[in-house]
């Protein structure tokens, strides 16, 4: 995916240092040359990198991206590194460490509940929602899909989706009448259902929905529906609360896709960051 726009990234800067760097500047060092290099902590996958760079190089440092996004790395690896005058990198130093810790924290998780599950089943999809941290979205899809996952919907716009919030303004038959609707005012989209129970399943099924979103199903419950739907050609998904923890037993279940925001909530990576005169870096 591409990277994070220039006026969001100075949106970062003029966020964090609107009027310079107050100490680099008042030290009398910030023309001096220097380097900067960022590397895991820890085993991680990578996202991130390519603005990391980017804000170094908007701020008039030369900047190379050595892990790219999607990257797996081992503690030590080097992600990326700067050089240019000193108050270039002390002023972009937090930003781009910040934001790859994030990003990384997030495709890091993304790829464990990505590997538990198609441990299990090789072939089953994974979905991160549009539930991202607030302000955070393209970051966060990026991230998930650096980790290994699809994009389940980018918004509200691009997709249909069916609740039951919606039926509730259709009436008594509102499930086969609004599915009907929208595969003839939409034809070019699958129409995916929410459904909150076995026989709300059954009935979207039966009504002509392309996809059954299976809603906080346990496991148990999911595998159930599989049995009772193995003559439907649409696709089942699992949704709502899934996790690296219980990937693996929602993969089991007959599921072609497993649907989850847990992602995005997930502990940022841990990326050490160092600054020093160039010759001392060299």
């Amino acid at each position: 995916m591409l990277p994070l726009d220039d006026a969001t990234l100075l949106g970062l800067l003029k966020e964090d240092a609107p009027y310079g760097d107050l100490t680099t500047r008042s030290l009398g060092f910030g023309a001096s040359g220097a380097k900067l290099t960022m590397r895991a902590r820890g085993p991680m996958t990578v996202c991130g990198s390519e603005e990391a760079a980017r804000v170094f190089a908007l701020l008039g440092a030369r900047a190379e991206i050595a892990a790219p996004s999607g990257t797996p790395v081992a503690a030590g690896t080097l992600l990326a590194e700067a050089t240019g005058p000193a108050e270039a990198l002390f002023l972009g130093w937090k930003v781009a460490q910040t934001l790859t810790e994030w990003a990384s924290g997030v495709a890091s998780a993304t790829a464990a509940l990505v590997d538990a599950a198609r441990a299990v089943t090789p072939g089953i999809g994974i979905a991160c929602t549009r539930k991202a941290v607030p302000g955070t979205r393209a970051l966060s899809l990026k991230a998930v899909v650096a980790g290994g996952a699809e994009i389940h919907r980018t918004g509200l716009s691009d997709t249909v989706l069916l609740f039951p919030e919606h039926r509730a303004f259709g009436g008594p038959d509102a499930l086969g009448a609004q599915i009907a609707r929208l595969r003839a005012a939409c034809p070019e989209r699958r129409v995916v259902v929410e459904v909150k129970t076995l026989t709300e399943a059954e009935a979207a099924a039966e009504a002509g929905a392309h996809v059954l979103q299976l809603e906080k199903f346990t496991p148990e419950e999911a595998e159930a529906a599989a049995r009772a739907l193995a003559g439907w050609t649409g696709c089942l998904a699992a949704a709502g609360g899934i996790t690296a923890a219980n990937a693996a037993a929602y993969a089991a279940t007959g599921m072609q896709v497993l649907v989850t925001s847990s992602p995005y909530y997930a502990k940022p990576a841990d990326v050490s960051v160092a600054i020093a005169p160039a010759r001392d870096l060299a």
